[in-house]
């Protein structure tokens, strides 16, 4: 068994895509219009045929009140992995990405959190 398909609840599909491979720098894997939404999965270009993220409509009631206080509480939606946080820290903040969470070495484990601008805090994380 294998993680195939996550997904995050964003405000807007357009702009998340926008941030997520322009600014993060996933390639789009699908996207198909259904309705006024789309199925919009984005991949690691490191890994093409992996998990899919699926930037997923926020329009369900329970959306909303889930995903504010996950981020009025500081807690990520979700996590990625990366070679390198503080590398990735000043790249992303050098195209004005906001952090909540600057790099955190915390044992092994190096963290930092970022604002989507869709309603979610996404964390970066490397293991030594």
């Amino acid at each position: 068994m294998r993680i195939h398909l996550s997904s995050v609840f964003v405000d807007d599909q357009e702009r998340a895509l926008r941030f997520y491979t322009d600014v993060l720098g996933f390639v789009t894997k699908h996207d198909v219009p259904l309705g006024e939404h789309r199925w919009l999965t984005v991949v690691s270009p490191e890994d093409p045929d992996g998990t899919e993220l699926l930037l997923e409509p926020s329009g369900h009631p329970a959306v909303g009140p889930y995903k504010s206080a996950l981020f009025e509480d500081g807690i990520p939606a979700t996590s990625f992995a990366v070679d390198d946080v503080r590398a990735e820290f000043d790249r992303l903040r050098g195209l004005g990405v906001r952090f909540t969470q600057d790099p955190l070495e915390m044992g092994p484990v190096t963290t930092a959190v970022l604002d989507d601008t869709c309603g979610n805090l996404i964390q970066l994380v490397h293991s030594e």
